[in-house]
């Protein structure tokens, strides 16, 4: 059985809402969230950057599946991905915030490190 975060979301709005942040996270290199998304926006936004370190068609096309935008699957492959050739894993970074104001969330930023 897959172990994940259900995020007070059914499924089909969990999904979404975790390949938009995934997106953001690679499109602007860091995103301010709660710390529950956090941790799983890094578990995906990982196995996007490895597969950008693959480079080949089908894991290009495997993060366009994912990624909802091309242009960032193309920084993806073209620079971000090839900046981490080195590096086995680990490609992220959490940083903590402090609580939210209105309902007391431990809020965090998300990195490329």
């Amino acid at each position: 059985m897959a172990t994940y975060r259900k995020l007070g979301r059914n499924s089909g709005h969990r999904d979404l809402m975790l390949r938009n942040l995934v997106t953001s996270l690679l499109k602007h290199g860091k995103i301010q969230t709660s710390i529950t998304r956090a941790k799983e926006t890094r578990r995906l936004a990982e196995k996007m950057i490895t597969l950008g370190k693959k480079g080949d068609l089908h894991a290009r096309r495997k993060a366009l599946a994912y990624i909802t935008e091309e242009t960032v699957v193309k920084s993806l492959f073209d620079d971000i991905a090839p900046k981490y050739q080195e590096r086995n894993g680990g490609y992220t970074r959490i940083l903590k915030l402090g609580n939210r104001k209105g309902d007391g969330t431990e809020m965090v930023m998300i990195e490329m490190v």
